[in-house]
């Protein structure tokens, strides 16, 4: 069989004339020799009726202290809902469709509800399903525990799914359908001349998406590269090619690679990080206390630098107050500094390339915006800047880098 895995986001089964489209994806693939199975994200966003963050809304409103496990229940259902009206869709247009839960596709996970890792998948279900002329619908962002406890994906849960059922069924690619035509060189709300990037490998694609990018969920692009399944972003709404990530691509203008314009792939960006400047004389102890007393209030680091009297490293906002009181003894040897933003430039080309650096400060010193700290890796260089300045540098990268020419 030929097997393909399609995943349908919220804004993609929002609505009446957008689940018409996403059926139609379905058919098209059916048509052309595939056995599709589908994976369908819950209906719409904050404040819609079926979206997961109004199912949470709802139950806290009737007991703010939900157990874990109950509120796991409730937040299945929107994907549930999903599953049961895409199917229906498909057999009112003469599909045989059925709607499958996350446990019935046969997604097995530890119990760590809210957040639950994939330990296994049983496909006995889905295949027999498509041998039978079929077509499974599945609710993503969910699974059952060992002790058979519901359990859910954490956000970006769909695209999980959608990455283990190719695995487990050795797929011959994953589409994941979104309302954007695919990945774009930078955040089209800002960048209002970004490029759609046509081709890009698994570990530009995991790098854009863990520095920001919303398009697919880093630990689906990471368990797509392990099984070597293709992956395609596309759009919903429009019969865009999208963008293909594998491996290995074929650029359309691989031939100027070697020039410094053509280094980069993408500007992403994080909004809401914390940074914290801690002056350490007592050294690497003190420092290794410090970092054992986050790790214990589960406090992730982020970008961190460490000195011989001074350590500075960046948190998720929303973590700030919890990081000040596992550091209270220390509260008067702390800088703080709230509504951080990191920015992002990403690209396999520039590996081992110099002066990539150089650009980004000079090209953000250009427009009066001061980097308040920095990382890179071989593939990707981040740049700590204000908030406000957020904007402001990804328009000055891009436009230094010139991705706006694909």
């Amino acid at each position: 069989m030929r097997i393909i895995v399609q995943k349908f986001g919220g804004t993609s089964v929002a609505k009446p004339e957008n689940r018409e489209m996403a059926v139609q994806k379905i058919i098209n693939a059916q048509k052309s020799g595939f056995k599709p199975i589908v994976v369908v994200s819950a209906m719409g966003r904050r404040g819609e009726p079926y979206a997961t963050d109004t199912l949470i809304e709802f139950l806290q409103n009737i007991y703010r202290d939900t157990h874990a496990r109950e509120m796991d229940f409730v937040m299945s259902i929107g994907e549930i809902l999903s599953a049961a009206v895409i199917a229906t869709t498909l057999r009112s247009k003469g599909y045989d469709a059925i709607a499958v839960t996350g446990w019935q596709a046969g997604i097995i996970t530890d119990q760590n509800h809210g957040n639950a890792d994939v330990l296994e998948v049983k496909p006995a279900f889905l295949l027999r399903a498509l041998e039978q002329g079929k077509i499974p619908v599945v609710a993503g962002f969910q699974g059952i525990s060992e002790t058979n406890d519901i359990t859910t994906l954490g956000r970006g849960g769909s695209d999980t799914t959608a990455a283990v059922l190719g695995e487990a069924v050795s797929a011959e690619s994953i589409e994941i359908y979104t309302d954007v035509d695919g990945i774009m060189t930078a955040d089209p709300r800002i960048v209002t001349n970004a490029s759609m990037i046509r081709y890009i490998t698994y570990s530009e694609l995991f790098q854009i998406a863990d520095q920001g990018a919303k398009v697919i969920h880093p630990k689906a692009v990471e368990i797509a590269m392990h099984a070597g399944i293709p992956v395609k972003i596309k759009n919903t709404m429009s019969d865009s090619p999208g963008t293909m990530i594998s491996a290995l691509v074929e650029r359309k203008q691989q031939r100027k690679t070697l020039l410094s314009e053509q280094l980069i792939t993408s500007i992403a960006h994080i909004t809401g990080r914390t940074q914290i400047s801690i002056d350490t004389k007592q050294g690497l102890e003190e420092q290794n206390d410090i970092l054992l007393r986050l790790a214990d209030h589960q406090i992730s680091i982020d970008i961190i630098n460490i000195f011989p009297e001074k350590m500075v490293f960046t948190i998720e906002g929303n973590a700030t107050k919890r990081a000040m009181e596992a550091l209270r003894e220390k509260a008067d040897a702390c800088e703080v500094i709230e509504n951080c933003s990191k920015v992002s430039v990403v690209g396999d080309r520039m590996r081992g390339v110099p002066g990539v650096m150089s650009r980004i400060i000079r090209a953000l010193t250009a427009k009066q915006i001061d980097v308040l700290q920095t990382s890179d890796s071989h593939t990707t260089i981040s740049c700590l800047v204000k908030g406000e300045d957020t904007i402001p540098a990804v328009l000055a990268l891009h436009e230094e880098f010139k991705l706006y020419i694909q």
